[in-house]
């Protein structure tokens, strides 16, 4: 679903215009290779578009979709992993619990509930639990969609190597939800590629060569701007022609 790039910046000494190159050097050590969907080193939202929807919490199966527009041999072609369709998706808003002292010194539990929520892949075996990623939910033009990025992998809390090594690159996912089911079609890769050949959208990118493939460089304005002139029309995104599209069931409503 999504990347790790691999990269320690030391921001004290390092210049930003520095980053860029350094960062695409680990994206290729990452095994960032044979992606469908688009990558972006910034967020795809702005806090302003930025909501909560409570009917997306809760347990939920999933099956791959397949595009209307089939491979040239006219075969589907599955892209997802095991872990992505055999797994139940756990969907729950994040909230964080802080312990402050009172005036008289007493401990006393502040919540504080997160503007994002918590992903997680659970199945029957442990490596499972590694698959756990931050949603953020934001709406342009009526239209509903997803910002995904890992989180909480647990050899951050193992490794102080590894945690100083890695941080997330970012999934346009589109959103619908209706009641007892959720349709999530991320933007392509090839997709995206097409649109920038064709100079239907202005973002900043970089074509990896070795790699065959594109990363969003521009910032989170150029991204929601690009989102809300193109994203919203079928001739210019259709949504039910992505490669990686899923469908997810509910289980349960409330999470144990």
């Amino acid at each position: 679903m999504t990347a790790y790039l691999s990269l320690k910046i030391n921001e004290k000494k390092m210049r930003p215009k520095k980053i860029l190159p350094l960062a695409l050097t680990f994206l290729l050590v990452a095994g960032c290779t044979d992606f469908v969907m688009i990558c972006s080193l910034q967020p795809f939202f702005l806090e302003k578009n930025v909501i909560l929807v409570p009917g997306v919490e809760g347990i939920w199966s999933s099956r791959a979709v397949f595009p209307v527009v089939t491979t040239g041999d006219n075969e589907k072609t599955d892209v997802w992993f095991r872990a992505d369709t055999a797994c139940n998706w756990e969907i729950e808003r994040v909230i964080v619990r802080t312990t402050q002292k009172t005036a008289k010194g007493n401990d006393t539990t502040v919540v504080n509930p997160m503007n994002y929520y918590e992903v997680r892949l659970a199945g029957n075996t442990p490596d499972t639990s590694r698959y756990v990623f931050r949603m953020v939910l934001f709406s342009i033009r009526d239209n509903l969609y997803a910002d995904f990025s890992p989180s909480g992998n647990p050899s951050f809390t193992e490794s102080r190597l590894t945690k100083e090594n890695y941080f997330p690159v970012h999934t346009l996912a589109r959103v619908k939800v209706d009641g007892g089911s959720m349709n999530l079609s991320w933007l392509g890769a090839d997709y995206m590629k097409e649109m920038i050949e064709n100079k239907r959208v202005r973002v900043n990118y970089k074509w990896i060569e070795s790699s065959k493939r594109l990363l969003l460089t521009g910032t989170s304005e150029q991204l929601t701007a690009m989102i809300e002139r193109y994203a919203g029309e079928k001739r210019f995104i259709d949504w039910e022609d992505q490669l990686a599209m899923l469908h997810l069931n509910r289980k349960n409503n409330l999470l144990p």
